[in-house]
């Protein structure tokens, strides 16, 4: 990330949330994924019909998008894989983050939640960086307010992507330019040592029991 990119995430997290947000650590991106996977499963029945077939699910729940003329987006997120007996793995951090030019002023916080329906999708997310819009072999849907989770456009999709704002489900969202990243840093704090995206959602290398009610929310 660049360091302009750095210091207006900085700033957005605390004019969004205050000395809270400035501390936020893995514990809470995992407590706060927790949290928005519980709403959206009780709000919008119709995702979880999706979320029953994902392959995995990545969960930002707190995406900062805002600037003063240079628009900057910021969030920190998990990825967590369905295994073979249908439970779910421990959480790999994630950073999605992009940036845009242009006469913008104002603040804006969603929740991201992407639903990763093929073993395609879930590759890509993997290989180090993926951004949004150029890789022409993925097919991304944004699913927006006023459409049905199963509709037809969505069928065949490789990732489904939802934005909820404190109203529902939010119809403004665009991911062109967005990039998904491994936060190995994060992965390394939270499970006390070095360990890779890949190794902890397919190989079992690592667990923290503090992850445990997110995976058993979603295995139900």
């Amino acid at each position: 990330m660049t360091n302009a990119l750095r210091i207006l995430a900085f700033a957005l997290a605390v004019l969004f949330a205050g000395p809270a947000m400035a501390q936020l650590d893995q514990e809470q991106t995992v407590n706060s994924a927790l949290a928005t996977i519980e709403r959206i499963k009780t709000s919008q029945p119709s995702i979880r019909e999706q979320m029953d077939k994902a392959r995995a699910v990545l969960i930002v729940p707190n995406f900062y998008k805002g600037g003063f003329f240079i628009g900057g987006e910021y969030g920190n997120g998990v990825l967590l894989v369905r295994q073979p007996d249908s439970s779910w793995s421990y959480p790999a951090f994630y950073t999605m983050e992009g940036g845009s030019l242009g006469f913008q002023i104002g603040l804006q916080s969603t929740s991201v939640v992407f639903l990763i329906m093929s073993d395609k999708g879930l590759q890509a997310i993997l290989n180090n960086q993926f951004r949004f819009g150029a890789d022409a072999g993925i097919t991304v849907v944004v699913v927006s307010a006023g459409a049905g989770a199963s509709t037809t456009s969505n069928l065949g999709a490789d990732i489904l992507a939802y934005s909820f704002s404190g109203m529902g489900l939010y119809a403004g969202m665009s991911l062109e330019g967005s990039v998904l990243a491994p936060r190995e840093s994060w992965n390394a704090a939270y499970y006390g040592r070095a360990v890779a995206s890949r190794a902890i959602v397919f190989d079992h290398a690592a667990s923290n029991p503090q992850a445990d009610r997110l995976r058993d929310f979603l295995a139900h």
